[in-house]
């Protein structure tokens, strides 16, 4: 039973086994696993002596019946005897050793390239992952590393066990009865050909469900999420939705009726050809006893040990489908960490001045990276990443901040002044020109001082599926309870978390949707009021906001922004008023700079924008 579901897998894998492997894979591999050789080497005389210990016991069991059938002293059958019961307790505590090993190895295998992978995801630029699909990453860190982690385990104590137990059974077969065992061999293919059409055929179904399962698990993610479910239930179309997953889910139980019962008529099949080739053993081999040829123990020796025959042989004939299998979840997680970071630390970085700290735009010049520099094709689920991208959207932009100043940059959408605020804290880096803090390129600093450095808060306002205190963390992990109650208290939002019945332990949901905007505009602010970096960057963070929130997150920006170096981006000119500059973008250049006042006495973009927006409402 085992050996015909196990044949099987092996068909279906095969319709799909790879063709090649990268080069220098396996090398690669060698050096992951490198930590754990000495585990691997116990590991892998276990398994020899385990599969040693399989074809000793039906040697021992036909020894047994001869000592019967010859009528030796009872004290010879109560040896083999116990040594049988030997075995078997030796090959349980082998077979708990060998857990013992696997699981370790296994384990730690997989602990390395998680750790590994996710690691070298975190580095990546923003780029990356506003290109790559969530789930597609995360089959890497799941079904990909657990592929490979098999590779060491599974398929690797599986090919060494298989080797050696079919060349010892093939030994002790061919020394007892050279014409049981061709016989053996002869009936093999009876085995192994029924495989071919049904392994292709339960590939397609398994293809048909993996298709539709996927299909029903994205449908799951977009609707489960609060947007998705707000837009169902706004469009009324809550039973298309259930009739179109009905449709889904229907399919899939067919497939799953129809894959039982293949499975069930393939397995009875095969269990049908191994008891007639057991029968015909059985048959040949008493005749060969009753004629004197055989012993009687040798007869139930051959038995026993061809039941132990088809099971390697078949695993064997699959394990190069196996092996690559294995490799191509190995090279499918090299893929993920050959992607180099866009944005690296220099090995040698400078020190952030003590002191305020300024800002400096210096004739800077910005493309966005195309797909081939950030993605890979796999990850954006697409056969041909996109050509497009390169294309400049800063054009020799210059300007600066002193410490304590406020600039705001307006303009209209997509001008570039979100461009502008995301190069501060290098999300990017530029492709000429330079961004100083403090007079120092921002390539030259070390991460950890950009990110002490600058603070920047976004219009949506993200927050994590977690509690209002680990929220708040996040920017200090050292900080107090009740340095956490003193930033909330100077955001504006004490009060409301006050009311809460868990106080800072409560949840705020997914993205922080159980808030309100301004409510999470305002955590997000109490966040970076925990982090006091030296310089803010406000990217529209009042944009989406009704008049009551948006005088509330205005307050608790008014502490944000106390006594430190600010570059705002702003929806509505009115809040920018008292900004020491402003910058009129366009089209990815400062079309205008100055006060409020001189770009109104200017009369030029800035006087227009402003017109527009604050101009009497036409009464009809």
């Amino acid at each position: 039973m085992q050996g015909s579901w196990g044949l099987m897998r092996g068909a279906m894998k095969r319709r799909d086994a790879p063709r090649s492997i990268a080069k220098g894979t396996f090398p690669r591999i060698v050096r992951f696993a490198r930590p754990h050789w000495r585990r691997l080497g116990f590991f892998g005389a276990l398994t020899v002596i385990s599969a040693a210990l399989a074809v000793a016991g039906p040697v021992l069991a036909g020894r047994v019946v001869d000592a019967i059938v010859k009528g030796k002293p009872s004290s010879v059958v109560v040896i083999l005897a116990l040594l049988i019961a030997g075995l078997a307790v030796a090959d349980a505590i082998l077979g708990l050793a060998e857990r013992w090993y696997s699981a370790h190895i296994g384990e730690g295998l997989i602990y390395d390239l998680r750790r590994a992978v996710f690691g070298h995801v975190q580095r990546m630029p923003v780029a990356f992952f506003t290109r790559t699909r969530t789930g597609a990453l995360v089959s890497r860190l799941n079904n990909d590393v657990i592929g490979a982690q098999r590779a060491l385990t599974s398929t690797l104590s599986g090919l060494v066990t298989n080797v050696i137990q079919v060349a010892l059974t093939l030994i002790v077969m061919l020394t007892l009865s050279w014409q049981i065992t061709a016989l053996a061999l002869v009936l093999l293919p009876l085995f192994v050909l029924p495989t071919r059409w049904m392994g292709a055929r339960m590939a397609d179904l398994s293809h048909e469900a993996a298709r539709l399962n996927a299909s029903m698990t994205t449908q799951m993610t977009e609707r489960f999420s609060a947007p998705g479910a707000t837009l169902v239930k706004l469009f009324g179309r809550p039973r298309d939705e259930m009739d179109d997953f009905g449709e889904r889910a229907a399919r899939v139980r067919d497939i799953g009726i129809r894959t039982s019962m293949l499975t069930r008529i393939f397995i009875t099949a095969l269990t049908l050809v191994s008891a007639l080739a057991l029968a015909l053993v059985y048959g040949l081999g008493g005749w060969f006893a009753l004629r004197g040829q055989l012993e009687a123990g040798t007869v139930v020796t051959l038995a026993l040990l061809i039941t132990r025959l088809y099971s390697p042989l078949t695993a064997l004939a699959n394990a190069r489908v196996d092996i690559m299998t294995a490799l191509v979840s190995f090279e499918r997680v090299f893929e993920v960490l050959d992607l180099p970071p866009l944005i690296a630390e220099r090995p040698v970085t400078r020190p952030l001045p003590a002191g305020g700290v300024s800002v400096e735009f210096d004739a800077v010049r910005f493309a966005y990276p195309s797909a081939e520099q950030v993605s890979l094709a796999s990850l954006e689920e697409v056969a041909v990443l996109d050509s497009r991208g390169g294309e400049e959207v800063l054009h020799g932009v210059s300007f600066s901040v002193e410490p304590g100043q406020l600039v705001a940059l307006v303009g209209p959408s997509g001008a570039g002044k979100s461009t502008i605020a995301s190069l501060v804290p290098r999300l990017y880096d530029v492709d000429s020109g330079v961004v100083r803090l403090s007079g120092v390129d921002v390539r030259d600093l070390a991460f950890d001082d950009i990110k002490t450095a600058v603070g920047v808060v976004t219009q949506d306002g993200h927050l994590f599926h977690d509690t209002i205190r680990a929220n708040l963390r996040y920017a200090d992990p050292s900080a107090t309870d009740g340095d956490l109650w003193q930033a909330l208290r100077r955001a504006r939002l004490e009060p409301m978390v006050r009311s809460l019945p868990d106080l800072l332990d409560t949840v705020v949901g997914e993205r922080g949707y159980r808030l309100s905007g301004g409510e999470r505009q305002r955590l997000t602010i109490a966040r970076l009021l925990l982090a006091r970096p030296q310089v803010v960057v406000l990217d529209e963070a009042t944009a989406h906001l009704d008049s009551e929130s948006e005088a509330a997150v205005q307050a608790a920006l008014a502490e944000a922004l106390a006594d430190r170096t600010a570059i705002v981006i702003a929806h509505r000119l009115s809040t920018i008023r008292a900004a020491d500059q402003i910058l009129v973008v366009e089209d990815g250049r400062v079309a205008e700079r100055g006060t409020h006042a001189e770009l109104l006495a200017a009369d030029g973009r800035y006087a227009d924008l402003y017109r527009t927006q604050f101009a009497d409402p036409v009464t009809v």
